[in-house]
């Protein structure tokens, strides 16, 4: 028998950080897939990035993780979103080669020796005693390991959906786990039920581009990693918009939706729906934009986002063809609706360990989240605490303050989920100090820390943001028009540029990342000031400790709901307590006064 320190099971986007990670820290790791050949599918859009997202891979980034090198290598479509907006909101968006980038993945997972590739379809937890001793396989092996990262996606008890008609599978053309769910709720998990989709691919050249909007790549390309790929510009992307016609077509065959008609169960995502809850949605709208986007430098298929749909095949070539540009638009693959299990998010840890189960992680959709970056961020902190968990060290978390990663594992852990979770910039309370260009600098000296960066990558950052302040203390003793230099820089119509064709440049110039961290820094420096006093008021609360035995029931003057809550979540402090829902202000300060006359 095998044994390793951590077996991941799945190979999606959660799979592979997870997995890349604990090798990082030099434990070894099974990969374990149905399919080695399928790791790193891009079964939805073929696209990283976008508003709220790029600031998880830019922190994905920072901490050493593999989704910004990987996109960056096989881009075809660059652009920045929200470039007239300010930094805080502005995103990167970076359009891939769908089959380039699995393998690219695989690739990169084949130079990393501690990884091993397993293919098995996974039945069960492997307990002993009520310890975790790894996984057992469908054909009867078992494969030992100290932790075990599930990283299952839409695969548990998967159903997918065209029209009334339904076939169990984890995604198009895959089986699913068809025994994980019940392994999880012998162990004690409450799943939940949860329904995704993925829009129709079109023959690229059934469609009239002449009829479509053109949205070029930006020139030169932004990048995440630093790094420009070969083919970063390579293809547009354009945009076509729902008519009348569609939306009453939808509207007069709604019956023959699984999601209307009631034979779905499982909660979709909000803010990603299908088209037919957006037409019922929002009706009083009469067109909706959707985005034609190239799968590749080298395939026949356009990925047509926004146009979600679990109605029947030949509805959706009825539909497809009263979009603008697509009036002979040929189907190659229908748009379906997936349901699948998840569990239930308050039962995991700020670490992503089970609170029922030590030793078991879990990362990605399986944890109710909707999205590759999403995915990629939880499956690399499950995956660092993987391996730290088969080390003997303690479990490390990345605080809500730190960033985007951080916000949606408190929001996940602590808030739970009732749809599936997606990240926006607006969960984010300190989004201004929270910035993708910044990530490397608030992160990278705990990927230091624990071992997922090296000491010169820290040593490079720190150079980077010495260099930033320098300049910046250079501009605050400069003059022009009468005030300082840092002063002038902060009109909204002056740049940094026409700033040192006034007053010259450093000895050293500085470079572009290191120019606009000067900019934004001056531009915004009282914003940044306000949130750096409510990061200080967060860090009180922080300081308030909830002892992991305390008996809610003999804090004097909590509510009921507060009661119920609190003793199912187990907050570490009184600022986690405080992002429970159903917790009043006036449940916190109950706790306080109770801290403050119980012994420690």
């Amino acid at each position: 028998m095998k044994v390793y320190d951590v077996v991941v099971v799945g190979g999606g986007h959660a799979g592979i950080e997870a997995a890349w990670a604990a090798a990082r820290l030099g434990v070894k790791v099974g990969l374990v897939t149905s399919n080695p050949e399928r790791i790193g599918l891009m079964p939805c859009n073929p696209a990283v990035g976008g508003p709220g997202k790029s600031q998880l891979v830019a922190e994905i980034e920072a901490l050493g993780g593999l989704m910004g090198k990987i996109a960056d290598a096989t881009a075809i479509h660059t652009r920045v979103l929200n470039r007239s907006k300010g930094p805080a909101v502005q995103s990167l968006r970076v359009q891939v080669d769908r089959d380039g980038y699995a393998l690219e993945v695989q690739r990169v997972l084949q130079t990393q020796p501690n990884i091993e590739n397993i293919r098995a379809e996974v039945a069960a937890l492997w307990l002993e005693g009520g310890r975790l001793r790894g996984v057992q396989t469908v054909d009867g092996r078992k494969i030992a390991a100290q932790a075990v990262v599930i990283a299952s996606g839409t695969f548990l008890q998967g159903v997918v959906w065209y029209g009334r008609q339904s076939r169990a599978a984890g995604r198009q053309g895959e089986p699913p786990a068809r025994f994980l769910s019940e392994s999880l709720r012998a162990v004690g998990h409450r799943l939940l039920r949860f329904k995704t989709g993925t829009p129709p691919r079109i023959q690229a050249d059934s469609v009239n581009y002449q009829k479509l909007e053109v949205v070029p790549a930006d020139d030169p390309p932004e990048t995440f990693s630093g790094t420009v790929g070969m083919h970063a510009t390579a293809r547009p992307t354009w945009q076509t918009r729902t008519t009348e016609a569609t939306h009453l077509l939808i509207q007069e065959n709604l019956h023959l939706s699984p999601l209307y008609g009631g034979d779905i169960e499982g909660v979709g995502p909000r803010y990603c729906p299908s088209i037919e809850d957006k037409v019922v949605r929002f009706s009083d709208k009469d067109t909706h934009l959707l985005f034609v986007e190239p799968d590749g430098l080298h395939t026949t298929e356009l990925y047509l986002q926004g146009f979600s749909s679990s109605l029947p095949p030949e509805l959706q070539v009825r539909m497809v063809q009263t979009l603008p540009g697509f009036e002979e638009a040929v189907i190659q693959r229908y748009a379906y609706a997936v349901e699948y299990d998840a569990v239930d998010p308050l039962e995991l840890t700020p670490g992503l360990q089970s609170r029922k189960q030590p030793g078991l992680f879990t990362a990605g959709q399986l944890n109710g989240t909707s999205g590759y970056e999403e995915a990629a961020a939880q499956g690399l902190l499950a995956g660092l605490n993987a391996a730290r968990y088969a080390m003997g060290l303690a479990e490390v978390c990345l605080p809500r303050e730190s960033g985007y990663i951080g916000v949606m594992v408190d929001d996940l852990v602590h808030r739970g989920v009732d749809e599936p979770y997606r990240m926006m910039t607006s969960r984010v309370e300190l989004r201004l100090l929270c910035r993708s260009d910044n990530a490397d600098e608030r992160l990278m000296p705990l990927a230091a820390a624990w071992g997922l960066r090296s000491l010169k990558d820290l040593e490079a950052v720190q150079a980077k943001y010495a260099r930033v302040q320098g300049e910046l203390l250079r501009l605050q003793k400069g003059r022009v028009d009468g005030v300082s230099a840092l002063q002038y820089l902060r009109r909204p119509e002056v740049t940094y540029e026409q700033v040192l064709q006034i007053i010259g440049q450093p000895e050293k110039p500085l470079n572009k990342a290191e120019a606009y961290q000067v900019e934004v820094r001056a531009k915004y420096a009282g914003y940044m000031e306000r949130q750096a006093k409510l990061r200080e008021k967060l860090k009180e609360l922080e300081a308030y400790l909830l002892p992991a035995t305390l008996d809610y029931g003999k804090v004097p003057s909590l509510s009921k709901e507060a009661l119920e809550k609190l003793s199912r979540v187990r907050p570490r402090s009184v600022a986690e307590a405080s992002r429970v829902p159903g917790v009043r202000d006036s449940d916190l300060t109950a706790l306080l006064v109770y801290l403050t006359k119980v012994p420690a």
